[in-house]
């Protein structure tokens, strides 16, 4: 989902990114500010009920994640470290945001069901890079599957705002449910394909 909007993204935010660039602001910085607000919204909004402000503000920072890497390509400092701390942030600011739905459903949500899903979100999300990172590793690829991490946090965003909109708080235990399941099915699908490969390269 957000990786459809990569390209239009990059047109958005190539003029702020110049003017940053301009103000001595690094690509570094917008990563690690960036995150440090997504965490502080979600374990702060999240556990004291304010399901829509903190839905919005992480959106907003969301859909400013790829402003960064426009900085680094804008002033000629794309490279393997920018990657590396882009993707190791990520993972601080998605496993925020499940905790602090965890954080909420056992204390004011006073809701078990949504809880251990959420916790389960967060397990699972933790597990599907790493299986790519692992294979990478290895030299082998695992990318793919039918849960990628833009279309977790689209969903878990968009469910997590519209009950914090009024919607019945069903509505979010039914997405983490799938969320749950579609992430299970993707980490099979990242395991086979690495089998496949190992498999083939024993057989040479």
């Amino acid at each position: 989902m957000l990786n459809g909007l990569r390209g239009a993204m990059t047109r958005l935010f190539t003029p702020l990114a110049r003017l940053l660039l301009r103000l001595g602001v690094s690509p570094d910085a917008v990563t690690i500010g960036g995150t440090l607000v997504v965490v502080a919204t979600a374990l702060w909004a999240y556990p004291t009920g304010h399901l829509l402000l903190g839905t919005l503000v992480i959106t907003v920072f969301v859909l400013t994640d790829s402003l960064d890497g426009v900085m680094a390509r804008q002033a000629g400092r794309s490279g393997p470290w920018g990657a590396f701390l882009d993707s190791t942030m990520d993972r601080f600011g998605d496993g925020a945001i499940f905790a602090g739905l965890v954080l909420w459903f056992t204390s004011g949500g006073d809701d078990r069901l949504t809880a251990v899903l959420a916790l389960a979100c967060l397990v699972l999300g933790s597990i599907v890079p790493y299986a790519r990172a692992r294979a990478e590793g290895l030299g082998m690829t695992a990318s793919g599957g039918i849960a990628e991490r833009s279309d977790r946090l689209v969903l878990v965003l968009v469910a997590t705002g519209l009950v914090g909109f009024g919607l019945p708080r069903v509505v979010l235990t039914v997405v983490l449910g799938l969320l749950v399941v579609a992430s299970a099915i993707t980490i099979v699908q990242r395991m086979s394909k690495v089998y496949r490969q190992a498999a083939a390269g024993v057989a040479q």
